[in-house]
C-alpha cells in the first residue's frame, strides 16, 4: 500500500512499466522543470506540445538534451490541448498534465465528444495531502466542482476511492466534512451527508465505510472523538475528506501547506487517464509527486 507521498515517489521510481505523460502546453520553465525532474528520477518520460523553439531553449537552460524528449509543435492553446490529448488517445501516452494554458482550453479538449477522453464519468479533482504526525489525507473536490449537489458527491467519493485502491488500499474511512456533526435539515450539505453514509452497498466495493456530517476534528481525530463522546465507522480515521463547496475544499488545502507543511500531490479523476494540473504556487516537490502519482494511478482510475 502506498500510503506516503515518498511511497509513491519510489513506486513510480520503481516501476520496471515507465510512463509517459503528454505535456499541453510545455513552453513553460516551471513545467519543464518539473517534467525534467520526473525523467530524471525515471518516473515518466514526456511528449512535449507548444512551441518548439522556446521549449528546447529552456530545456538547454535547464541542462537538458531536447533529443530526450518528443516535440511536437502546436501555435495555439486550444492546438497544444488538442495534440496532447491525441497523444493519450492513440497511446503514445499514459496520461496528461496541464502546462501553460488555461485549464479550461485543456479540459474542453479532454471532454470532446469525437476526439477527447470522455468516459461518462464526472470530472473531479484528487489532493493527497500529508502534514507531519499525521497520515495521508485525500481531499476531494477542492479542483473542479464548485457547489456539487448529491448525485455529483457520489462520484466525487467513488472517484477519491478509486485513487486509493490504486494505491493498494483495501479499505479505507471517509468523512462527509461539515460545520457540525448534528444534522441541521436547513443545511443541504448535512443532508447530503447523511443520505451517503446511507449508501453502504455503493461503498463496498471499495472496501469503504462513510461517516457524516462531521465536523474537521472528528474526522481526522480520535482525540476528538473521544472527548465529544461521538462515534461512528471510521470516525476520527479518515482517509478520504469529501468537502461540501470548492471553497471549504481549496481552503483547508491550502491551509495545510501553507500552516502545516504538508506534502501533496494531486490529480483530475473522471477522464480515460489521470490529469495533472499544478499550479505556479505548488513547491517542485509537489510539482514532481503529483507526476509521480500519475504515473502510478494511471491505467487503475
Amino acid at each position: 500500500m502506498l500510503n506516503t507521498i515518498s511511497a509513491i515517489l519510489q513506486a513510480a521510481a520503481a516501476s520496471p512499466e515507465k510512463r509517459t505523460i503528454a505535456v499541453a502546453a510545455a513552453h513553460d520553465r516551471d513545467v519543464l522543470e518539473a517534467v525534467a525532474e520526473a525523467r530524471r528520477a525515471g518516473i515518466a518520460q514526456a511528449v512535449l506540445t507548444g512551441h518548439g523553439e522556446k521549449i528546447r531553449e529552456i530545456l538547454r537552460d535547464l541542462g537538458e538534451d531536447p533529443a530526450d524528449y518528443a516535440l511536437v509543435e502546436a501555435d495555439s492553446d486550444a492546438q497544444c490541448a488538442a495534440l496532447a490529448v491525441a497523444e493519450v488517445r492513440e497511446g503514445r501516452a499514459n496520461f496528461l498534465m496541464k502546462g501553460l494554458l488555461g485549464t479550461g482550453d485543456l479540459m474542453r479538449a479532454v471532454i470532446d465528444r469525437d476526439t477527447g477522453l470522455r468516459t461518462g464519468r464526472l470530472i473531479s479533482h484528487v489532493m493527497l495531502y500529508e502534514a507531519p504526525g499525521h497520515k495521508m489525507l485525500a481531499l476531494t473536490d477542492g479542483g473542479m466542482n464548485t457547489f456539487p449537489d448529491l448525485p455529483k458527491k457520489v462520484e466525487i467519493l467513488e472517484n477519491a476511492a478509486r485513487v486509493l485502491r490504486a494505491l493498494g488500499y483495501e479499505t479505507m474511512n471517509a468523512a462527509c466534512v461539515c460545520g457540525a456533526e448534528v444534522v441541521n435539515p436547513k443545511v443541504p450539505s448535512m443532508l447530503d451527508a447523511k443520505a451517503l453514509t446511507e449508501m453502504t452497498d455503493r461503498w463496498a466495493p471499495y472496501g469503504m465505510q462513510v461517516c457524516g456530517p462531521v465536523g474537521l476534528d472528528l474526522a481526522v481525530s480520535e482525540a476528538a472523538c473521544h472527548h465529544k463522546h461521538f462515534s461512528a465507522p471510521g470516525a476520527g480515521q479518515a482517509d478520504i475528506l469529501l468537502v461540501p463547496t470548492y471553497e471549504v475544499g481549496n481552503g483547508i488545502g491550502k491551509a495545510m501547506s501553507l500552516f502545516g507543511g504538508a506534502k501533496n500531490a494531486g490529480i483530475i479523476l473522471g477522464a480515460k487517464v489521470p490529469i495533472v494540473l499544478v499550479s505556479r504556487a505548488d513547491s517542485a516537490g509537489s510539482k514532481l509527486a503529483s507526476i509521480a502519482l500519475g504515473a502510478v494511478t494511471a491505467g487503475k482510475v
